[in-house]
């Protein structure tokens, strides 16, 4: 066999399962057989024509599965053994990598392997359904196996582990920017699947007093069982006076914005106390501005973090070590199950956030 399937970006509006020939392996890849991969808001942004991305790209950045093949140099692995790659798989010989920010690989190349800042994308890091094909599809080719490559310990399944390549890793990274200490209040601004995420790492890094804001109770809900001490539905409430009346007028310690609008990223910084912490994980997709009064024109000693979810196999170990330990159980986050055959209709469905959607498991 020669072909695979695999769900391709045609246009704004269309992306469509067609034919692919198989990646050929070269020295530092390995082959791996996807059992499991979901969509992310991101992909909706990709399908959408809001993220551009190269004409018949695979998307996809999500990859669950077992290795087909290695290539010549990847020791300490095997043929058959089941894996996970982080959504951001770095080279870690680049010079962001170097520099600490493994999810900036190659973020200053141009497309000649020139250094340009006129070249600057800042999601070069992320590999899969960006800037080579994803793992929508039947198989993929992980890059620079060794250092991306992590086995999943016996005993978990597919769903336990779906959110650690990317929405696990991206909600931590959020709370981890937020320079959360023990006994701080923070504030979640939307509750998705990287929120929710967000909400249950800010509760593993000490957090006393989590404030979950969304406008769906049901979300809400979930967010309670992740972690959330007060719920804020938006649609019923000031969500700034809420804030203040919980905080006695302190404000947050840090606040975490997960959506990516020009309401919630404001709002995020309303809520803030002196010298409190914004970290941002929205996707934007037009420009933000900020308000002069809310950023106490600039001598508030604020600080606001953005991110791209960290890669790397030791990042994947420690996020399966949370899963296996029973710290936390995402797998409810899975709500809808597809065959990759009838992808289109799932991204329908999850573009569409239809049915009480929150992550829906693609099984090829």
């Amino acid at each position: 066999m020669t072909l695979m399937k695999a769900a391709v970006f045609i246009e704004p509006g269309r992306i469509e399962l067609v034919d692919k020939k198989i990646p050929d392996v070269g020295p530092n890849d390995a082959l791996i057989r996807i059992t499991t991969t979901t969509i992310c808001g991101t992909d909706v942004h990709i399908l959408k024509g809001e993220y551009p991305v190269a004409k018949n790209l695979t998307v996809g950045h999500e990859p669950v599965g077992i290795i087909e093949k290695l290539g010549s140099n990847v020791k300490g692995y095997q043929e058959g053994q089941r894996v996970i790659a982080g959504a951001i798989c770095p080279s870690f010989t680049s010079y962001p990598c170097q520099d600490g920010y493994p999810s900036q690989d190659g973020a200053y190349l141009t497309a000649d392997g020139t250094c340009s800042c006129h070249g600057y994308k800042a999601t070069a890091g992320w590999r899969f359904g960006n800037v080579i094909d994803g793992t929508q599809a039947e198989y993929v080719l992980v890059p620079d196996a060794q250092a991306n490559l992590e086995p999943i310990p016996d005993g978990l399944t597919d769903e336990q582990v779906l959110m650690c390549p990317d929405i696990m890793s991206t909600g931590f990274k959020g709370a981890e920017n937020a320079n959360i200490r023990i006994g701080d209040t923070i504030v979640i601004f939307a509750q998705g699947p990287i929120g929710l995420c967000a909400t249950a790492g800010a509760r593993l890094l000490g957090a006393t007093t989590i404030i979950a804001v969304d406008g769906n109770d049901e979300r809400l809900a979930i967010a309670k069982q992740l972690g959330a001490d007060i719920t804020i539905n938006f649609r019923h409430a000031d969500v700034i006076d809420e804030v203040m009346k919980i905080t006695k007028g302190r404000g947050a310690d840090a606040s975490i914005e997960c959506l990516g609008t020009q309401r919630t990223f404001e709002q995020a910084l309303r809520v803030l106390k002196p010298g409190g912490t914004l970290s941002s994980l929205g996707v934007y997709s037009e420009d933000l501005i900020i308000p002069l009064n809310a950023f106490a024109a600039g001598l508030g000693d604020h600080k606001i973090n953005t991110a791209l979810c960290p890669g790397g196999k030791e990042r994947m170990r420690r996020l399966l070590n949370v899963i296996q330990s029973a710290r936390m159980d995402l797998s409810p986050l899975v709500t809808h199950h597809y065959k990759l055959d009838n992808i289109v209709e799932a991204y329908d469905l999850f573009a569409n956030q239809r049915d009480g959607v929150l992550k829906v498991a693609i099984k090829p």
